[in-house]
């Protein structure tokens, strides 16, 4: 084993390097183009007997992700934002196809306007695609989340592509120290891919459901997705102890930190959830009995144990980096769906929205967003999701806008 300092898009080519891949199908985009360039030279170089071919956009990536899958091809590729969405038709289909390949999705804000800065909201479009969801927090965790997610997706009982997601610019470009695994370590934990379970051959042919079906057999496939994606809940679970086993890493499906005593909780994805986790420790010497769950598996929803953590608990803060318009943030959602009717004395969601296009969440928000919590749990109500912004931005912008009323006032005098 060995350590080095490498950025997100460095751990997930890494990650793809260990897991012995055979064919990068790959299209350019800030902030992933990284990863491809690393696997690129790589290959170049001998040091990884694998094809990279650039095709001419995210819709032709993936479908030859999902094909080369289905003949018995281990497949990485990569993307981010627009790319994603780009490619969204095909996500859909090659997860009926029940292909599984690693896609790392390097999260992007969505356009209108454009940013380069990361939330969620280009990943969490996927969710009801079929693909499984692992989100990360560290560039260790990029990494390891790869080669999991090769053996929970080619497991027999799954057999679903998987997003890796990691947030553009916080983690893409960030440098940590990173474990790199022996290759040895990693093939006895992660097997080359067997064609024999995947593979179209005339003498033995498949259902892969890519026919034209009428409702009753198509209701039964999408169905049999469905399953296989629950199935994915207990399957992850061994596959981490395993990859625990093989690294001395924990990559459990929820982490809980600091929650045992906790009254109260934040509960977020990604890399800003480091962020919360350090907001827990300077409340707890304030005084304040608090604690951080954060998901790593999103798809499948990881809801019996997200119950646990959060049973017996007056409030949680939850806070989305996302926002689902008309409605709100998407995992707000997914927790109430998992507890509201299953709980006997569930606690108190507050919905927080912050970190749009990469927006800092400060220690003062953080703070903030637990007092809101308390007060709202002595008021026994829920107030209306909010989003974390400043009267500092909000004067910016106005600025901004009277700038371009008063621009557009001087060129309509001129006409």
């Amino acid at each position: 084993m060995s350590r080095k300092l490498l950025t997100g898009n460095g751990a997930a080519a890494w990650g793809a390097r260990l897991a012995g891949i055979d064919y990068i199908p790959a299209f350019p985009i800030t902030p992933q183009t990284e990863i491809i360039e690393t696997l690129e030279h790589w290959i170049g170089g001998g040091q990884i007997p694998a094809r990279l071919v650039t095709l001419e956009s995210e819709h032709s990536m993936i479908t030859a992700a999902g094909a080369a899958a289905a003949t018995g091809v281990r497949v990485f590729s990569a993307t981010s934002s627009q790319g994603l969405l780009y490619g969204m038709e095909m996500l859909y289909a090659v997860a009926g196809w029940r292909a599984p390949f690693v896609l790392v999705n390097v999260s992007r804000g969505l356009s209108a306007p454009i940013t380069l800065e990361p939330d969620h909201n280009d990943v969490l479009a996927a969710r009801d695609s079929g693909f499984l969801q692992l989100h990360c927090a560290t560039c260790q965790e990029v990494l390891d989340s790869v080669l999991i997610a090769y053996r929970l997706g080619e497991d027999l009982r799954v057999r679903l592509p998987v997003i890796v997601n990691q947030d553009g610019f916080y983690l893409s470009f960030t440098r940590e120290p990173v474990e790199i695994p022996d290759q040895q370590a990693i093939e006895a934990f992660l097997p080359p891919y067997d064609p024999e379970n995947m593979q179209f051959r005339a003498s033995a042919p498949v259902s892969q459901a890519v026919a034209v079906l009428g409702g009753g057999p198509y209701s039964y496939f999408r169905y049999e997705t469905h399953l296989a994606s629950l199935q994915a809940l207990a399957v992850y679970d061994e596959v981490a102890s395993e990859f625990e086993k093989a690294s001395g890493r924990a990559n459990p499906a929820i982490e809980c930190y600091r929650t045992d005593d906790a009254e109260y909780l934040f509960v977020m994805m990604g890399a800003f959830a480091t962020k919360a986790r350090q907001a827990v420790n300077q409340l707890r010497e304030a005084g304040w009995r608090i604690g951080l769950v954060r998901p790593r598996l999103f798809r499948p929803f990881p809801e019996e144990k997200l119950r646990r953590a959060l049973a017996g608990k007056k409030g949680v803060i939850v806070i989305d980096q996302n926002i689902s318009f008309g409605r709100g943030g998407v995992l707000h959602t997914e927790l109430a769906s998992a507890i509201l009717g299953k709980s006997e004395k569930p606690p108190l969601l507050v919905s927080f929205i912050g970190g749009l296009g990469g927006r800092d969440i400060s220690a003062e928000e953080f703070y903030e967003m637990a007092r809101v919590t308390k007060e709202a749990v002595v008021d026994g109500k829920a107030p209306e999701p909010r989003l974390l912004y400043t009267e500092t931005e909000l004067r910016e912008v106005r600025k901004l806008q009277g700038i371009a009323c008063v621009e557009r006032q001087a060129l309509e005098n001129e006409l």
